[in-house]
Protein backbone atom coordinates (compact mmCIF):
# COMPACT_ATOMS: atom_id res chain seq x y z
CA UNK A 1 0.00 0.00 0.00
CA UNK A 2 2.81 2.31 0.32
CA UNK A 3 4.57 2.22 -3.21
CA UNK A 4 0.55 4.13 -4.09
CA UNK A 5 -1.17 5.98 -1.37
CA UNK A 6 2.20 7.03 -0.21
CA UNK A 7 4.05 6.05 3.99
CA UNK A 8 2.37 8.93 5.66
CA UNK A 9 -1.13 8.10 4.30
CA UNK A 10 -0.78 4.21 4.80
CA UNK A 11 0.42 5.25 8.80
CA UNK A 12 -2.43 7.83 9.19
CA UNK A 13 -4.83 5.15 8.13
CA UNK A 14 -3.77 2.70 10.15
CA UNK A 15 -4.43 4.90 13.00
CA UNK A 16 -7.49 6.01 11.78
CA UNK A 17 -8.54 2.46 11.43
CA UNK A 18 -7.28 1.10 14.91
CA UNK A 19 -9.71 4.28 16.46
CA UNK A 20 -12.65 2.17 17.26
CA UNK A 21 -10.66 -0.43 18.77
CA UNK A 22 -8.25 1.93 21.05
CA UNK A 23 -11.21 4.06 22.23
CA UNK A 24 -12.83 1.88 24.09
CA UNK A 25 -9.51 0.61 25.64
CA UNK A 26 -8.64 3.57 26.64
CA UNK A 27 -12.06 4.51 28.13
CA UNK A 28 -11.75 1.65 30.37
CA UNK A 29 -8.23 2.45 30.83
CA UNK A 30 -8.47 6.09 31.93
CA UNK A 31 -7.37 7.53 35.68
CA UNK A 32 -10.14 8.70 37.96
CA UNK A 33 -8.12 12.00 38.15
CA UNK A 34 -5.49 13.82 35.59
CA UNK A 35 -3.76 15.32 38.24
CA UNK A 36 -2.46 11.58 39.18
CA UNK A 37 -0.40 11.52 35.79
CA UNK A 38 3.01 13.11 35.92
CA UNK A 39 5.04 14.94 33.72
CA UNK A 40 7.30 12.45 32.63
CA UNK A 41 4.62 10.10 31.51
CA UNK A 42 2.87 12.69 29.04
CA UNK A 43 6.21 13.17 28.13
CA UNK A 44 7.09 9.79 27.41
CA UNK A 45 3.31 9.21 25.61
CA UNK A 46 4.03 12.29 23.42
CA UNK A 47 7.28 11.07 22.31
CA UNK A 48 6.18 7.58 21.80
CA UNK A 49 3.00 8.56 19.77
CA UNK A 50 5.15 11.05 17.60
CA UNK A 51 8.81 9.96 16.93
CA UNK A 52 8.50 6.02 17.91
CA UNK A 53 5.58 5.28 16.18
CA UNK A 54 4.18 8.21 13.22
CA UNK A 55 8.09 9.44 12.14
CA UNK A 56 8.98 6.14 12.53
CA UNK A 57 6.58 4.37 10.64
CA UNK A 58 7.33 6.60 7.70
CA UNK A 59 10.73 5.75 7.63
CA UNK A 60 9.60 1.96 7.66
CA UNK A 61 6.76 1.78 5.22
CA UNK A 62 9.08 4.24 2.60
CA UNK A 63 11.83 2.02 2.58
CA UNK A 64 9.34 -0.72 2.23
CA UNK A 65 8.04 0.79 -0.52
CA UNK A 66 11.54 1.73 -2.09
CA UNK A 67 13.25 -1.87 -1.39
CA UNK A 68 12.09 -5.60 -2.31
CA UNK A 69 9.82 -6.38 0.15
CA UNK A 70 11.15 -8.87 1.44
CA UNK A 71 14.23 -8.29 2.05
CA UNK A 72 13.41 -5.80 3.74
CA UNK A 73 11.37 -7.90 5.52
CA UNK A 74 14.20 -10.18 6.61
CA UNK A 75 16.48 -7.26 7.68
CA UNK A 76 13.58 -6.19 9.53
CA UNK A 77 13.99 -9.25 12.04
CA UNK A 78 17.91 -8.07 12.54
CA UNK A 79 16.36 -5.01 14.76
CA UNK A 80 15.94 -7.25 18.56
CA UNK A 81 19.99 -8.14 17.80
CA UNK A 82 20.64 -4.41 17.24
CA UNK A 83 18.53 -3.37 19.76
CA UNK A 84 19.67 -5.35 22.53
CA UNK A 85 23.35 -4.56 21.29
CA UNK A 86 23.05 -1.11 21.64
CA UNK A 87 20.93 -1.50 25.45
CA UNK A 88 24.11 -3.29 26.76
CA UNK A 89 26.43 -0.85 24.84
CA UNK A 90 25.09 2.39 25.82
CA UNK A 91 22.68 2.09 28.52
CA UNK A 92 24.43 -0.93 30.12
CA UNK A 93 21.43 -2.91 30.36
CA UNK A 94 21.60 -5.97 31.28
CA UNK A 95 21.27 -8.83 28.71
CA UNK A 96 20.31 -12.04 29.39
CA UNK A 97 20.82 -15.70 27.58
CA UNK A 98 17.25 -15.69 26.95
CA UNK A 99 17.86 -13.27 25.01
CA UNK A 100 20.72 -13.79 22.90
CA UNK A 101 19.45 -17.16 22.17
CA UNK A 102 15.77 -15.33 20.70
CA UNK A 103 18.02 -13.04 18.56
CA UNK A 104 19.95 -15.70 17.12
CA UNK A 105 16.74 -17.55 16.49
CA UNK A 106 15.44 -14.80 14.60
CA UNK A 107 19.54 -14.35 12.83
CA UNK A 108 19.85 -17.86 11.98
CA UNK A 109 16.35 -17.54 9.95
CA UNK A 110 17.33 -14.52 8.15
CA UNK A 111 20.46 -16.22 6.76
CA UNK A 112 18.75 -19.68 6.23
CA UNK A 113 15.87 -17.82 4.43
CA UNK A 114 18.31 -15.99 2.52
CA UNK A 115 20.54 -19.15 1.98
CA UNK A 116 17.84 -21.22 0.42
CA UNK A 117 15.28 -18.89 -1.15
CA UNK A 118 14.83 -19.13 -4.78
Amino acid sequence: MSRELGSWQVISWALVLSLPVMLPLMWFTWPTSLEEVGFAAWASLIYIAVFSMFIGFLFCYRGLALGDIAAVGQLQLMQPFMGLMLAALLLHEMVSIGMLISTLGAVVCVVGAKKFSV
